[in-house]
Order: C-alpha cells, then structure tokens, then sequence
C-alpha cells in the first residue's frame, strides 16, 4: 500500500501559520472590531435613511433627489456597517448611526422620475457608542407579552367514590334538573344514582353490549343511550322503560348528542356517519358523511354550525344540519379526536386528542391555541364549566384540570386503585 507523499510547505507559508497564530494569542486588539473599509463606508452612506431606535425605513418612495447616486447600483449590498473613528462625523451630519444592512426587500412596484423600478433596502438602527454589541436582542425593541395571564381557580378535590359497576364506566349524564345522574358501563346496565347522596335509585338493562354514550333530555322526561349492539334508545324515565329504537347504524354507536332546540338526535359509530334522527317519528333525517374512520365525539348548538363532530381521522368536521354537508374541515390534529367540549357561555370549543388540546372559535373554527402542557395520554372524556375549568380525563388514571382563558394546567390528579369501578364526583374548594 503506497503513501501517498505530503505536500510540502514553503518557509513563508509556515511563517505566516505562527504569525497568525501568536497574533491570535498575544494581540492587544484582540476581540476587538476590525477598522472600518472605505469601500463598505461608502455603500453604507449611500442609503438615506432617518434614524429612529427599533424602527425600520424604506428608500423606494422617496423623491429622486433625496436619493444618491450611489442607489442605482444593480443590487442593495447586506453589509455589516461596523463603528469606526469616522462614525461621530457622520452623526454631526445627519447620517445613520451604527447602522445595521439587514437585506433587500421586495422590489418596488412604483417607477420614478428615472424611469426604473428601485430596489428598497431595509436598514435597522442602533443608538449608542461604538463598543455596544450589535447583536439582534440589542437592537430590537422588546415587547411585551401579549399571553393571557392565567387565572387562578380554587383547588378540587375528590369527596365520594361510588363502586357499583361490573364493568368500565364508559359514559356519564347529568339531569338538568341537578338531582340525579346516570352512567352506562361495559357491563351493559345504565344505573341512575342521586347526586347528593350517591345512593343508587335505579338500574336499566336492555343493552346486550357495553353503553358508550348518555344524553339527558332538558325538554322532555327522556333518557337516550347508545352501545356497541349498534342499538340507539329512547327510555322514558316516567315509566323506566323503552319505548323508542333507532335503527340505522353499521357499527357501534360511540357518541350522541340532543340538538338544544328543536327534537333531533345526533349519534356517531364506527360507521364513520353520523346520523340525524327525529326523536318522535324515529326517522333518520340525514348521514353526515365524510369521515374516514371512526365518529367518537360530537356536540350541539342552537346556530349554525349547529353539528360539529370529531373522528379517528384526525379531523373535526362542521356541519350544514339543513342540507346535511360539510360546512369546514379542521385538520389541526395528528392523532384521534376522541373527545370534545363546548364552552357554555364562549364561542369557541375544545378538542383532544393524544398529540396536543386545542381550542378553537366558533362559527368559523379559527384555531386560537395548545394548551400549554401535553398530559401525553389518549384523552377520552373533557368538560368546561361556566367558570373557565376544563378538566381532561385520561386512560391512564390522570385527571387535569386547566384554565380555559390562559390554557395553563393548574392541577393534576391520579385515581386511586380500588375494588370495583369508581365514579369519581369532585368538590370545587
């Protein structure tokens, strides 16, 4: 194997290597500014700018006269304009001050007198000796936040775990009335428990698969539930029993929700539809269809869009309830929406998904922001109450509770492992 032979390096070549290098060590200027060029100094004076502390300025609408000759050159120059011992002269006669090339901006659309289209060039000045550090932080003027702060939310702790089910508790609902709630379980049964006592009153079977979603009427003495036996009812609380079913769905049924105003339900399954019902005549109304895969979270509201459903696909979709089409498509999620939560009082929503929780407004669906931290777990239930509390309830047992306003998590929470499945109720301090 041949080596390949070393070029060999002249005595001045290697003469200047250990000048440089004990310039480099020994130099009293060392780290100093390099004196200024005559040619960059030129350039630099060229440009007719009004010094302001942060502010930015353009030479492209000025009048011919007040421009050099020096700007009919082909291209702005990005110069670095470096302080020197002339800079104090060129201050006395109105020039920039330690100015700062950053680059050229779009070419002007606006001929001059000369007949040609200039090139406007933006200059950033700085005021201060010639020592100060050029750096962007230094030159730029800081702003203030414009983040919400956050608002501080009494602590909520957990006073009463009821064991009951046999099963995961798939779905709660709260009457309107605030006396009762009901809660559907992998174990087929709906049981009705009262909220002050937590004692059960009644429990319902007629599901032949696990119940995944409850809505309580506020308009009639009706309960509705749906589960995996793709079956959709209708229980009338005054005689606990059936008396409506909804057929129609594929799959299972993961969600439903009741319109606020007019006698329509809505319910979304693995079908990836979901069906609008007339609650009386038990008619299917329409099949919003559009998504790719699962429907696992919808909600309601008086105006429009009065649906708005969330589905593995990773999408969010608005909806036309007249004309049964989709009216936006939010793609802001990477990974499944499995749950939601409407504001009471605000236009806006939450949506949560493994990747991040986003709020978003309404009517439109403009996103506004995340929430500040990530609970990095398959989020599957949310509520917000009237006084700005979200709480996000995870498959790992995490409970977080965040402040709507600011999106920032002011306490975290842990189930318990106890025999049975728990339904956990929480006191606000």
């Amino acid at each position: 194997m041949e080596v390949e032979p070393v070029e060999p390096q002249s005595l001045k070549k290697l003469s200047f290597k250990s000048l440089k290098r004990a310039l480099d060590l020994f130099s009293p200027i060392h780290g100093h500014l390099a004196p200024p060029d005559a040619e960059s100094k030129k350039i630099r004076t060229s440009h007719k700018v009004s010094v302001e502390y942060g502010g930015i300025k353009s030479t492209a609408n000025q009048p011919p006269h007040q421009v050099s000759s020096a700007t009919q050159d082909p291209g702005p120059s990005n110069t670095l304009a470096l302080p020197g011992p002339g800079d104090s002269k060129d201050s006395q006669k109105g020039g920039p001050q330690n100015a700062l090339v950053v680059g050229p901006t779009m070419p002007s659309t606006t001929p001059n007198d000369t007949g040609f289209q200039s090139k406007s060039t933006a200059v950033v000045s700085a005021s201060g000796s010639s020592e100060r550090n050029l750096s962007t932080s230094a030159l730029m003027e800081r702003m203030p936040s414009k983040w919400p702060r956050p608002v501080w939310h009494a602590p909520w702790k957990n006073y009463r775990v009821i064991s009951g089910h046999l099963g995961w508790v798939r779905s709660v609902a709260v009457d309107p009335s605030n006396t009762w709630f009901c809660t559907g379980s992998a174990d087929r049964t709906i049981k009705i428990w009262d909220l002050a006592s937590g004692v059960l009153k009644l429990t319902l079977t007629g599901h032949i698969e696990q119940v995944r979603g409850l809505a309580v009427s506020n308009r009639h003495t009706y309960m509705f539930s749906a589960g995996d036996d793709k079956q959709v009812k209708c229980w009338d609380l005054e005689q606990n029993k059936v008396i409506r079913s909804y057929h129609g769905h594929l799959s299972g049924v993961y969600c439903l929700a009741l319109h606020p105003t007019i006698d329509v339900l809505l319910t979304g399954g693995r079908d990836s539809v979901c069906r609008v019902w007339d609650i009386r005549s038990k008619m299917q109304i329409h099949a919003l269809s559009g998504h790719d895969n699962t429907v696992c979270s919808v909600f309601t509201r008086p105006t429009d869009p009065q649906v708005v459903t969330g589905s593995h696909d990773t999408t969010i979709k608005m909806w036309d309830l007249r004309y049964g089409k989709t009216m936006s498509t939010l793609t802001n999620h990477k990974k499944s929406v499995r749950a939601m939560a409407q504001h009471p009082k605000e236009q806006a929503f939450a949506s949560a998904s493994a990747d991040n929780i986003k709020k978003f407004n309404l009517p439109k669906g403009e996103f506004l922001h995340n929430m500040l931290s990530q609970q990095k777990t398959i989020i599957n239930a949310m509520a917000v109450n009237e006084e700005g509390v979200m709480v996000t309830g995870g498959d790992n047992g995490s409970m977080w509770f965040w402040d709507w306003k600011s999106g920032h998590n002011f306490q975290q929470s842990q189930t318990i492992v106890q025999p049975g499945i728990q339904v956990w109720l929480l006191l606000d301090d």
